[in-house]
């Protein structure tokens, strides 16, 4: 028998909710070989612009003009990433403007 929406979105003073911890990340695959090199090097800037943007997002930076490349920079290496080029910050803003 379906239960009615309301009912799973009440919390039951009673019982905790669970989180799931630890998280872990899913394991890496190697990328599909016979590709040209700059395919691997376009594919990994992306990684990197789209993790910064989720950064930069996540500490308060909203709007693509508040990320100037210093910020952007600032917050690779708060997180632990190498800095990006001024092409990949060009990537990070252009991910922050279309993802409104």
């Amino acid at each position: 028998m379906p239960v009615p929406a309301a009912a799973l979105t009440t919390k039951s003073v009673s019982q905790p909710v669970l989180i799931d911890l630890p998280y872990a990340p899913p394991q890496k695959r190697a990328l599909p070989a016979g590709r040209p090199r700059e395919w691997y090097v376009n594919h990994n800037r992306r990684l990197k612009a789209m993790r910064l943007a989720i950064a930069l997002l996540d500490s308060g930076v909203y709007l693509p003009n508040q990320a100037k490349n210093s910020t952007i920079r600032r917050m690779a290496e708060d997180v632990g990433i190498h800095p990006p080029s001024d092409i990949t910050c060009h990537m990070v803003r252009a991910l922050m403007r279309y993802s409104r």
